[in-house]
């Protein structure tokens, strides 16, 4: 009798502490926000800058491998992460991975605001980039850019620590996007969802200690 009492304190004990963290936790992503409210309020500044989104979300500029992301309701480990540039241009792709078969890769770049899109690839393509309209899947995109750019990568990416890709990016009427990229085998291509930042949560593998 005396055994169970104790394992059903210990028991006890575990679910405080699981609450206690919960509400701290809620506590201090509430106060973040409260914060980013304030500063976007009443700081001077840019007024579209994402420095207040970032605080509250993480900053996808930031990603690197092991990190986690969230992603509406799922979450990714970050494999690798590829830096491509393009003359003084810089924008970069991280690979994601549930652990349970579902891949995707999100880009982050600042084009002249942060934009970051949920990127998954498409299988059986046969339209070849180059038109100003193609058609994929009952939906109409149109040229937004095209290039070629040097990259290095770092974690698991599937490809060498250096290289060049070519690419040939399209975009639809709802905003959603399509991307052809060749990186020595061939075109493989890929559509795209912008994400807002409520839509994404980042956590970082290693973050910095909190400031007293």
């Amino acid at each position: 009798m005396g055994y169970l009492l104790v394992i059903i304190i210990a028991l006890l004990a575990i679910v405080a502490v699981l609450v206690l963290f919960d509400y701290l936790g809620k506590r201090r992503l509430r106060k973040a926000e409260e914060e980013a409210l304030r500063n976007r309020t009443y700081r001077p500044g840019d007024p579209f800058s994402s420095a207040d989104d970032d605080a509250v979300y993480g900053n996808p500029r930031n990603l690197k491998p092991s990190d986690l992301i969230e992603i509406r309701g799922d979450t990714y480990a970050v494999r690798g992460t590829l830096r491509l540039t393009q003359g003084s241009f810089v924008w970069t792709e991280n690979h994601l991975d549930t652990g349970l078969g579902r891949k995707a890769w999100i880009s982050v770049e600042d084009d002249p605001d942060l934009e970051v899109v949920l990127w998954e690839e498409l299988k059986g393509v046969t339209v070849t980039p180059g038109p100003d309209a193609v058609e994929v899947d009952g939906r109409r995109y149109f040229t937004d850019e095209s290039g070629s750019a040097n990259f290095t990568s770092a974690g698991t990416t599937g490809l060498a620590p250096t290289g060049a890709l070519r690419y040939h990016d399209y975009q639809a009427a709802d905003d959603t996007r399509l991307s052809f990229e060749d990186f020595g085998g061939g075109w493989e291509c890929a559509r795209g969802q912008v994400l807002d930042p409520g839509e994404y949560r980042i956590y970082p593998s290693n973050p910095a200690p909190e400031k007293p």
